[in-house]
């Protein structure tokens, strides 16, 4: 099993900057790829950002431009650089995790950037 603990989210103003932080830790699954997602009420999980164990990234529209994902290999942590944040962030983010066979979810952390 892998447990993964994140942290770093928090309530800022619309335009202001939080960076988020997910680590894996517990069995030494062969991980593929690591993310966030994102889900505000009434509303499904999306996806925010995702990069593999290679270093390729993908990233939703609305965040392109604005955020950055990265991770340390070594350290299987992945962090999500948020900037020029907006009201429409507002979410509890997710981190995941990929091996070949399973996914594996954080407890989730609430973004809140007020107008």
């Amino acid at each position: 099993q892998v447990q993964l603990v994140e942290s770093g989210g928090g309530l800022v103003q619309a335009g202001e900057s939080l960076r988020l932080s997910c680590a894996a830790s517990g069995s030494r699954v062969s991980i593929y790829s690591m993310g966030w997602y994102r889900q505000a009420p009434g509303k499904q999980r999306e996806l925010v950002a995702v990069i593999t164990i290679g270093g390729s990234t993908n990233y939703a529209d609305s965040v392109k431009g604005r955020f950055t994902i990265s991770r340390d290999n070594a350290k299987r942590t992945v962090y999500l650089q948020m900037n020029s944040l907006k009201p429409e962030d507002t979410a509890v983010y997710y981190c995941n995790v990929k091996d070949a066979l399973t996914d594996y979810w954080g407890q989730g952390t609430q973004v809140t950037a007020s107008s």
